[in-house]
């Protein structure tokens, strides 16, 4: 059983940076590709950024140029890097892994593991 536990989130202004964390235990996690997703107040989970075992990036149109996906296999965690943050950036960041070799995918429901989320609001 994978677990997922996120850290790092807060109250922060426009323009702030933040950097959010997930440690994962239980599986093999650098054969895994891992991801961030945000849902906002009143919307539907969305797809943030993923970082695939053989180091492969993918990113929200949203966020591109603002926010960098990293992963350190030898601590079994994936940080997210969130600068020139916006109000629209308001939302519960989950982490989320698909185990064994997986590609990179923005589908939610490719995603096998999550974790509780952390709150990230940002304020003007």
């Amino acid at each position: 059983q994978v677990e997922l536990v996120e850290s790092g989130g807060g109250l922060v202004q426009a323009g702030d940076s933040l950097r959010l964390s997930c440690a994962a235990s239980g599986g093999t996690f650098s054969s895994s590709t891992m991801a961030w997703f945000r849902r906002a107040p009143g919307k539907a989970r969305e797809f943030v950024a993923a970082s695939a075992w053989n180091g492969g990036t993918l990113y929200a149109d949203a966020v591109k140029g603002r926010f960098t996906i990293s992963r350190d296999n030898a601590k079994s965690t994936v940080n997210l890097q969130m600068n020139s943050l916006k109000l629209e950036d308001t939302a519960v960041y989950y982490c989320a892994a698909r185990p064994r070799f997986s590609i990179l995918s923005r589908s939610e429901s490719l995603y096998a593991y999550w974790g509780q989320g952390t709150q990230v609001t940002v304020s003007s």
